[in-house]
């Protein structure tokens, strides 16, 4: 069983940055690959950027490619989602996901992912 609370949302400006984070419980963090959702209102969520249990590997959504940036720390039980270059259309709750597994593949589907987090909301302004 793991928990995920989600910090680090706001309100930014266009072209400004922001820095989730996503603490899980536990003491088996590292064998799992984790993930980062968004659903935007009125939209289905949708993937933005994964990362392997070992950091090894990432991917990350086209729309978030160059200015998104995941990373984790073991030790900490964290997982990192560094936000630049914001723009208005990033607006979303954002959600982290865990998936147990030490596969080197990135996990890019919803549906694979078995933990959620409660979701930090993101304002973008233009």
């Amino acid at each position: 069983q793991v928990q995920l609370v989600e910090s680090g949302g706001g309100l930014v400006q266009a072209g400004g940055s922001l820095r989730l984070s996503c603490a899980a419980s536990g003491r088996t963090f590292s064998s799992y690959a984790m993930g980062w959702f968004r659903q935007a209102p009125g939209n289905e969520r949708e993937f933005v950027a994964a990362i392997t249990w070992s950091g090894g590997s990432t991917y990350y959504a086209d729309s978030v490619k160059g200015r998104f940036t995941i990373s984790r720390d073991n030790a900490k039980n964290t997982v990192y989602l560094q936000m630049n270059s914001l723009k208005p259309e990033d607006t979303a709750v954002y959600y982290c996901a865990a998936r147990f597994g030490r596969s080197t593949v990135v996990v890019t589907i919803e549906r694979e992912y078995t933990y959620w987090g409660q979701g930090t909301q993101v304002t973008v302004s233009s």
